[in-house]
């Protein structure tokens, strides 16, 4: 792998893909597309669909992920249906090149047998990445258009926040991306927008709803404004009004029958206004939105208070969206999410402000995965995209589901280090899939392991430091014990695990034989030096070979905790197992907001640990391994629907900032020929 700054622009004309193909003529132009023979079929009701990988015209230096991206040849997105055995009913085009997956699909599939489960993840990378999307698809084009293995491609939508911030896109890098990576980093099939709208209509029917029920002290009148009785004096309840009754026991469904204390419950929520949690979110990285005043317009004098806007994907419904099973699950969920409490110390749910159809409505496509492919023509599920450091950081479980009916290898990625997104992996998402993962491949650079190691700031934006660049095993030798953590962390679990090296231009052989030998003598079953980001699948190969080996061993796995825990023997468990943290301190409002969850009956469900992705302590200076420190839970929240609580640790924010030099002073449209420019 080399940085940004050694690429060129890419010289070499891109070839146009043909246009609206037809089934029928998919599984041909699969055989033919580049002039040889099929390295996979797949076979549905008797017709077969050859498997053609896209040829790569790797140059050298790497030119820049968008220019290699735009000179890729793309299959239309009905040959890649057509090669995994989607049915053109199942799907719904966005153009010739990417679809949603309809979910009835799971119905056809359903006595098909899964294939193998691995999940990248990585040690605890540098501002700058340390490559897992990149080797999640370089090991997926290694294992099907080089050892010819059905394999499926599974990875998150990436936020703009993070597009036009600092980090940019999560296509992949180098010879190893999905494309195309300009839809892939921008806007995609809508699917965070929806997630945008639910969750700021959410936002605005709790407002309302709390100054309409004090403008209308009247319980009868209240009732009468939710219930209005038409001309004959008949009234009807809604859906979600009836959810609402159900919850409150009461099992009458004509409004008129209701007495006049029933009316006054089903009416009246109550609302503590300091117990509103709900917030707003966008999906743009803007600091001045963190904490805001609303209320100030003339109509809702009275009505002032403080609110404020997280990221989109820190919203609890993009939680849903990657941990729900279908549309009656999600349905559910959306239902049960926590918004406020009110002057009892009650719950008060989206339900119960008769919101949470109406934001299923909004979701109905978003919970359709998408369906794209790999610069080596080998298909990828495209769904969802929650950050590993405020939320769980994984794709969903519908596209994993999907995958591995379709694939006899399914590659996943977790978000950031293994102490972030891998542990959710384990304990949040495997608990509501019921799947169990075969392998884990953990990530480690040359780079990363230095600067844990004690190297000089790495800053994205900024040439590296020579420490970097030039071999140096001693501070490389004193950063190992990152990456001998994560490993031992993931076994713990029970899952076997593969280190892939993902190899710089800049490292030498002796710098990667180190990693290597230490990988292996802290437990890896392999440590395999890969170049994917350099020559695509064709670098990925002896990883992918590892891979294939340590699904055939057996596996053991296991939770790191049960869920009958007290919430505070949830959260020490993973702080002493993960961190290795010699205790916690809770400050007094995350004191209370545990006595008030477990109260409320949430003490159930597991923890998502919001925390800094650079260090696995709770200060994101902090490198390498470190012993003798204790973490801080400055806050705990609740995302019921979603289904787990969310301690914060230390200071962590659920809204980025801009940086002084943001990426999107880079990103333009070319208008001679309407390419968008400026990407990685």
């Amino acid at each position: 792998m080399a940085t940004k700054a050694q690429s060129k622009k890419l010289t070499a004309k891109k070839k146009v893909a043909p246009k609206k193909p037809v089934m029928k003529k998919a599984a041909a132009a699969a055989s033919s597309a580049n002039g040889k023979k099929p390295a996979v079929t797949s076979s549905l009701k008797g017709k077969k669909f050859p498997f053609a990988p896209t040829k790569l015209k790797v140059l050298k230096p790497v030119p820049s992920d968008i220019d290699i991206a735009q000179a890729g040849k793309l299959k239309p997105i009905l040959q890649i249906a057509a090669e995994l055995g989607i049915k053109e009913s199942e799907l719904e085009l966005f153009g010739p090149y990417k679809a949603k997956i309809k979910l009835e699909i799971l119905d056809r599939l359903a006595k098909r047998p899964n294939g193998k489960y691995i999940d990248v993840t990585a040690i605890t990378p540098t501002p700058l990445g340390e490559g897992k999307t990149t080797t999640t698809v370089g090991v997926s084009q290694a294992l099907g258009a080089h050892l010819g293995k059905r394999v499926m491609t599974v990875i998150r939508q990436p936020s703009q926040g993070p597009t036009f911030g600092i980090k940019g896109g999560a296509a992949g890098g180098g010879y190893s991306q999905i494309i195309p990576m300009e839809d892939f980093n921008l806007h995609l099939t809508g699917d965070i927008h929806a997630i945008t709208a639910a969750h700021n209509l959410c936002a605005a029917a709790l407002d309302a709803r709390m100054m309409h029920e004090k403008n209308t002290p009247d319980d009868n009148k209240l009732f009468d404004a939710l219930c209005p009785p038409n001309k004959k004096g008949e009234r009807k309840f809604s859906p979600s009004m009836l959810r609402r009754l159900k919850k409150l026991g009461i099992e009458k469904t004509d409004p008129n029958e209701l007495t006049p204390e029933e009316r006054t419950r089903f009416a009246r929520l109550d609302i503590d206004p300091n117990g509103v949690s709900w917030r707003r979110v966008i999906d743009v990285n803007d600091r001045f939105l963190r904490e805001i005043m609303v209320g100030l317009g003339k109509d809702e004098a009275g009505f002032e208070h403080r609110s404020g806007y997280d990221i989109t994907v820190a919203s609890e419904i993009m939680a849903i969206l990657a941990l729900t099973t279908g549309l009656a699950d999600m349905r559910d969920r959306l239902g049960r999410m926590v918004v406020a409490v009110n002057k009892l110390g009650e719950a008060i749910t989206a339900e119960d402000l008769g919101v949470a159809g109406a934001m299923t409505v909004l979701m109905k496509d978003a919970i359709k995965p998408n369906l794209m492919q790999t610069l080596e023509g080998t298909p990828a599920i495209v769904h969802a995209g929650p950050f590993a450091n405020i939320a769980h950081g994984n794709s969903s479980i519908i596209a994993d589901k999907i995958a591995l009916k379709m694939a006899d290898y399914v590659i996943t990625e977790s978000g950031f280090g293994a102490d972030c997104g891998m542990e959710k992996f384990m304990n949040i998402k495997c608990r509501y899939s019921g799947l169990i993962p075969n392998v884990v491949v953990i990530v480690a650079t040359v780079r990363a392991l230095k600067m844990h190691g004690g190297g000089p700031k790495v800053v994205a934006g900024k040439p590296l430091a020579p420490e970097y660049t030039d071999e140096n095993l001693d501070l490389l030798q004193k950063g190992l014990p990152n990456m001998v953590q994560h490993i031992e962390n993931a076994l713990k679990f029970g899952v076997n695990v593969v280190v892939a090296v993902n190899s710089f231009a800049t490292d030498t052989a002796a710098e990667v034989e180190m990693v290597r030998q230490a990988a292996l003598a802290a437990g890896a079953m392999d440590a395999v030096v890969s170049r994917h980001w350099m020559e695509g699948g064709k670098g990925a190969i002896a990883l992918a070979e590892a891979v294939v080996r340590a699904c055939e061993k057996r596996s053991n796995f296991q939770f790191l905790y049960s869920l009958d825990l007290p919430i505070k023997a949830k959260i020490e468990t993973i702080a002493r197992e993960i961190y290795r943290a010699d205790g916690v301190d809770y400050t007094p409002e995350a004191e209370a907001k545990i006595e008030l969850f477990t109260k409320l009956g949430f003490d159930k469900l597991p923890m998502n640990m919001a925390k800094t992705h650079l260090s696995f302590t709770d200060k994101a200076a902090v490198k390498g391994a470190p012993r003798g420190f204790r973490i801080t839970i400055s806050d705990v929240r609740a995302s019921v629907g979603a289904g787990f609580l969310y301690p914060l640790l230390g200071e962590m924010r659920t809204m980025p900032g801009l940086p002084t030099r943001p990426v999107f002073y880079d990103v333009d449209l070319d208008l001679e020929t309407g390419k968008v420019v400026g990407l990685f």
